[in-house]
């Protein structure tokens, strides 16, 4: 099987170098990016299957970004990585964005966090398997 790509996507560097060190290991290709402008560039410009976003942005909130990923590319299996729990933002989040998982800073990278990233990739793969029975 092709090893699949995930894309964070965090305003603030220290965490998007926390997870990169912490994933250095894990059998995915990995993007990071510091806002969802940038996030949509590395979108055009590479395949990639999951995405991890926080909710509070400057420019663009993740909420934004959700909508115009799941617009432009439903596909994707997208999470949300954010502090910001107040519940009316994170329903709309769910609702708005079909979200796959609400993970909360601070994570657990071992226990919790890793364990989510496999899901999701688990999830886009058998999606993935069923569209294409479904073609045949």
């Amino acid at each position: 099987m092709e090893k699949r790509t995930i894309l964070f996507v965090d305003d603030e560097e220290k965490i998007l170098k926390s997870l990169e060190r912490g994933l250095l290991d894990e059998p995915y290709n990995c993007f990071f990016a510091k806002s969802g402008k940038k996030a949509l560039e590395i979108l055009e410009q590479n395949e990639v299957h999951v995405i991890v976003t926080d909710m509070r942005m400057p420019e663009m909130s993740g909420l934004e970004f959700l909508r115009i990923v799941k617009e432009k590319y439903p596909h994707i299996v997208r999470l949300v990585l954010s502090g910001y729990t107040q519940v009316t933002t994170l329903l709309t989040a769910i609702n708005q964005g079909e979200i796959f998982k609400f993970i909360t800073k601070p994570w657990k990278l071992e226990e919790e966090f890793k364990t989510v990233l496999q899901e999701a990739v688990e999830y886009y793969n058998q999606r993935n398997e069923h569209e294409s029975l479904v073609k045949k």
